[in-house]
């Protein structure tokens, strides 16, 4: 029986080999992108961006690749399933549309064999700085990837880019008292 994480790694690779093959192009993002910096394997789902125009077609090219794909009510996202895991194709970043200028940033890395576009860490860190909330604020799955690639992290950086969010103050507050942002 696989595990979940061999699920999750099949399915990345599902995903990201029909993408590029029949395009649009992405990035590969959240935890899974700090997994590639050398943060703790993701155990929950795998992200993916694409700009905001192509959500479509890379629905269309999941679906083709044998991805059952959910519209979801949230019009940021959308949620391809294949094995009782989840591939979330974002196209909407904190309300931010992701476009070719986001994904010109990602950097080439390969992984299991594929070569993926890998959106940055301090990119990517500060984007989920910024989706904490009273709803949720889970530092405890944030400090140990903070942790981990914390000499890659552009911290002044995440500060003026989450100075409008008390979660992500709190955060760093915390990073600092611990001495991983020092």
């Amino acid at each position: 029986m696989s595990s979940n994480r061999d699920l999750l790694r099949t399915a990345m690779k599902r995903s990201a080999s029909a993408l590029k093959e029949s395009g649009p192009r992405f990035a590969l993002a959240g935890s899974y992108a700090l997994w590639v910096h050398g943060a703790p394997e993701p155990e929950h789902d795998v992200d993916l961006v694409v700009a905001e125009p192509n959500a479509d077609q890379a629905a269309d090219v999941l679906a083709a690749a044998g991805f059952d794909v959910e519209r979801t009510p949230e019009d940021w996202l959308l949620k391809a399933h294949s094995d009782g895991v989840v591939v979330d194709v974002l196209h909407r970043l904190n309300g931010v549309p992701v476009d070719d200028a986001l994904l010109d940033r990602a950097d080439e890395h390969e992984i299991f064999g594929i070569r993926l576009p890998v959106l940055p860490p301090t990119y990517v860190m500060t984007v989920k700085l910024r989706s904490l909330t009273e709803h949720y604020c889970d530092f405890a799955t944030l400090l140990p990837a903070a942790r981990a690639v914390r000499e890659q992290l552009d911290w002044q950086r995440i500060r003026d880019d989450t100075a409008a969010s008390p979660f992500a103050e709190a955060f760093l507050l915390l990073t600092d008292r611990l001495s991983i942002s020092s």
